[in-house]
């Protein structure tokens, strides 16, 4: 009797990489393979409840220095550093503790921000592929700024009506691409990140890409790269929200940090398509000054919204002026809420919109719920998705900032017109949704695209360790 495949899957300590990560191990395990799921100490922690009880399925840890957690990094690239030192020794010990076992590790998967897995791996001469959690466009942008048109990009970034041509890419200008590459960018430790991730995967002799996309969304951009070879196995959302296969399987990994579901029943009391689903993720921290905005806009819109505001660390601290103003006139029209199911609220019938960030996990979401989108873009690959949501999909419209940086409320409730107004433009958007809808769910049941292509990669990888 053979054994079944075992993987490795590394991801880094935030909810955005544990999401994908953790769907990611649950579909290996549908089509025959065990796994076992490492994160730090921290992320482990922070969850309300057990991680889900799955056959085949098993959890360990390592430190990233910060094991009781961390309010505020002051020093990014040394958090870095230290989950790099302690992260390589856990793995190493983990890797030699499963070869003396006899369950040495057929792959080891691993996301962004963690190239040092695949020196471990390289170490033990273990396959190793990186599961890039973000779209396979924006892995071509950085390949692109690294490898030859760091020049081209940089030269027009400052031109905001420039267009930037790559190869098997839309034409962009400088709003469309991730803000590492812009030279207003503050984060100094991001761009050699990913510098490294790239000369990691170059290192590999046939370096492989599992990318949290589908065929049919980004065919060109899969192809671009001749020296990769990108593998769409997305969209990683639950089943329950896609191929139906394991309806019970509903958490996303970030349930498990939360609780209270109150706003379902507010939202089983609204009509349909008439509610306004409002949030910016996990990470962003909007100015007060456009959370005014936003809170004007949605007031002047008069339609019902459900608004995610997360609650700050150490609460009881929180200055006054953090508050909202008016807060108690937008909660006679709406609900503010400090979590929320994210695909249970995009998949309600009286969803009638998102304005959203556009961080990759919520763009997926919203497709795969056929949700139409106000995008508002932050940071990171969150503009070249906004690209991608209002011209190459057409599922959304996306605001526009003014001279200081700000979104106002006019901005804000003209683009929620657009996509809630019943005009001829809200009509394309609702017909461009629900198609993109059908082929997410067509990629991931059994036989679609992105089935196939993560079963031929375990029939690979495990080939390769016979």
């Amino acid at each position: 009797m053979m054994k079944r495949p075992h993987f490795l899957v590394v991801t880094f300590p935030a909810q955005g990489h544990i999401n994908p990560a953790l769907q990611f191990a649950k579909r290996l395990i549908r089509i025959g393979a065990d796994v076992t799921f490492a994160t730090s100490v921290s992320a482990y922690r922070r969850m309300n409840t057990k991680p889900p009880t799955i056959e085949g399925l098993s959890f360990t840890m390592f430190s990233d220095g910060y094991d009781d957690g961390v309010k505020e990094f002051h020093d990014r690239a040394q958090y870095l550093s230290e989950v790099k030192r302690r992260g390589s020794e856990t793995l190493t010990n983990l890797i030699l503790s499963s070869q003396k076992e006899g369950r040495s590790f057929t792959c080891i998967v691993y996301t962004l921000l963690l190239p040092w897995v695949a020196e471990v791996a390289r170490a033990f001469n273990a396959p190793s592929a990186i599961l890039w959690i973000q779209p396979a466009t924006v892995l071509d942008i950085y390949y692109y700024y690294f490898y030859g048109y760091e020049d081209t990009i940089r030269n027009n970034a400052s031109d905001p009506s420039c267009l930037i041509q790559l190869p098997g890419l839309p034409p962009l200008i400088s709003r469309d691409l991730p803000s590492f590459v812009m030279p207003s960018n503050t984060y100094a430790f991001a761009l050699p990140k990913f510098q490294e991730q790239l000369v990691q995967l170059c290192e590999e002799t046939n370096p492989k890409i599992l990318v949290n996309t589908f065929d049919a969304l980004e065919p060109e951009a899969l192809k671009a790269i001749s020296e990769f070879t990108m593998i769409g196995v997305g969209p990683l959302i639950p089943s329950a929200f896609l191929d139906g296969k394991d309806p019970s399987d509903t958490s996303s990994g970030g349930d498990l940090f939360h609780g209270s579901k109150d706003y379902i029943d507010w939202l089983d009391s609204k009509q349909k398509s008439s509610v306004i689903y409002v949030s910016f993720g996990t990470i962003a921290v909007l100015k007060k000054q456009q959370v005014e905005e936003i809170a004007r806009g949605l007031l002047d819109s008069g339609r019902p919204f459900l608004w995610v505001i997360r609650a700050k660390d150490g609460e009881g601290d929180k200055k006054e002026e953090d508050e909202i103003n008016f807060r108690e006139e937008l909660e006679q029209q709406g609900m503010i809420v400090p979590w929320c199911s994210q695909l249970e609220v995009l998949s309600h019938p009286s969803l009638g919109c998102f304005l959203t960030h556009c961080g990759w996990n919520s763009t997926l979401e919203s497709l795969a719920a056929g949700a139409p989108l106000v995008a508002f873009p932050q940071w990171s690959d969150q503009g070249t998705n906004a690209k991608l949501i209002e011209d190459v999909w057409k599922t959304g419209v996306r605001v526009t900032v003014d001279e200081d940086g700000i979104v106002r409320s006019d901005e804000i409730m003209r683009c929620l017109e657009l996509v809630m107004g019943g005009g001829e433009k809200a009509e394309e958007l609702r017909k461009n949704a629900a198609k993109w809808k059908d082929l997410a769910r067509e990629a991931t049941k059994e036989g679609g695209c992105s089935d196939k292509n993560l079963r031929r990669f375990v029939n690979e990888v495990s080939e390769g360790c016979t």
